[in-house]
């Protein structure tokens, strides 16, 4: 599932540069992450950085958007063609 950044963001921009995607950006009262984009840095990392990094600990999973690692996994492959995905790449689902 994509994450949501809640209402409690205080645009900090501590999550915009851990993005690996570039999913996250500001609007005008909260960030937003598109969720076209949100890998949930699966092959990438072993946790979203965004919730990692988030000092209101405001970016959560979004319930309406329930993906499995391979979706995930997919769409890091599509988003960032030049990268290499084969073997055991990073991700909290097995963490």
């Amino acid at each position: 599932m994509a994450y949501i950044i809640t209402s409690a963001c205080d645009q900090c921009d501590a999550c915009t540069a851990e993005c690996p995607n570039e999913a996250i950006s500001a609007a005008p009262t909260i960030h937003r992450i598109d969720p076209a984009k949100c890998t949930e840095c699966v092959g990438f990392f072993d946790e979203p950085q965004c919730a990692a990094v988030c000092p209101q600990e405001c970016c959560v999973t979004d319930p309406d958007r329930v993906e499995s690692e391979a979706e995930l996994l997919e769409r890091a492959k599509r988003l960032s063609p030049d990268e290499d995905f084969s073997g055991d790449v990073p991700s909290h689902f097995r963490a």
